[in-house]
């Protein structure tokens, strides 16, 4: 299969990308640098890249992440760029993705949750991640031309744990993670919402 992965240069994306080539599929590799650029924050990126894609089977999204904020201190403005780039980003990512993939491709989305039900600064990324596990359950459904739809929701990543000084045996290693994009890209599901 022709998958594109977006954010196929981070800690998780490059995983996926390795996962991927590994069981024989072409990949073609997008990132805010590289060859293939594209920023979930610009529409028009997003455009440019689906008119440049080609056909494609499959469409995998790593890219962005909700950070942790103070909601007493944080701004309007800094609280919807949390929104812009993984909640809504990846929405038009999908939304846009319907008009240039092949019957029945599939599209798999990232999500995110903690170890802990509470983390300190975690609320608005328990919004863009709780709105991304609703959108997807919903859209799948509506998805034209047998379209699949799907979530991977990985929590901590061990790699991103150490690179932030903490203990990486609190999450789950990159290459575990990846596991979950590939069998979804391969496989029937839809709506499905993976936690490895």
């Amino acid at each position: 299969m022709k998958v594109l992965v977006i954010g196929a240069t981070g800690t998780l994306g490059s995983a996926v990308v390795r996962a991927l080539r590994e069981a024989s599929h072409e990949v073609v590799e997008a990132a805010r640098s590289g060859p293939v650029k594209v920023d979930l924050e610009e529409p028009s990126d997003l455009d440019a890249l689906f008119a440049g894609a080609g056909d494609l089977d499959a469409l995998v999204c790593c890219a962005a992440n909700g950070p942790l904020v103070d909601l007493e201190t944080i701004g309007d403005e800094e609280f919807a760029a949390g929104l812009r780039g993984k909640l809504l980003g990846q929405t038009a990512l999908v939304r846009r993705a319907v008009h240039h993939l092949k019957d029945g491709a599939s599209l798999t989305l990232t999500g995110g949750g903690f170890a802990a039900p509470q983390v300190a600064g975690g609320a608005l990324g328990a919004l863009i991640n709780q709105g991304l596990e609703g959108f997807v359950r919903v859209a799948s459904a509506e998805l034209p031309r047998g379209l699949r739809l799907n979530l991977v929701s990985p929590g901590w990543i061990s790699e991103t744990l150490t690179a932030i000084g903490l203990d990486p045996a609190e999450g789950t290693p990159a290459h575990e993670v990846a596991r979950a994009y590939l069998e979804l890209v391969e496989g029937t599901a839809r709506g499905r919402i993976v936690r490895p």
